[in-house]
């Protein structure tokens, strides 16, 4: 393993590094994120929606679960605005969220695709 041999920390690097993170907050929310994205049900929900938007009982024949598993799932990924819906009479559909939900998934899908 490569590790420093000499315990030597450069002060005005870590200092400048430690002014660029995020505070606390923000990095609590972005591992809220990543732990809800970690989740391989939630996952494949997610992926199921990159491309178009569908209603419970599409998501729950592509994802192969029941619609009450689906509307616990998509509650979670709807909080953290990963997922938003709309309703259209009856019907209710879902769709990610932003371009950055769908930025992140992209990137992640090229970077194990790599």
């Amino acid at each position: 393993m490569n590790v420093c041999t000499d315990r030597c920390i450069n002060e005005v690097n870590v200092n400048k590094t430690i002014k660029t993170l995020p505070d606390q907050k923000n990095i609590s929310g972005m591992a809220e994120i990543f732990k809800a994205l970690s989740d391989p049900s939630r996952l494949k929900i997610v992926l199921a929606l990159l491309k178009r938007e569908h209603c419970v009982c599409d998501i729950a024949v592509i994802c192969n679960q029941t619609e009450s598993a689906i509307s616990h799932q998509l509650r979670v990924l709807r909080t953290l605005k990963i997922v938003k819906n709309r309703r259209e009479g009856k019907v209710v559909y879902y769709s990610l969220d932003d371009d950055h939900v769908i930025s992140l998934i992209n990137y992640s899908l090229d970077h194990v695709k790599h």
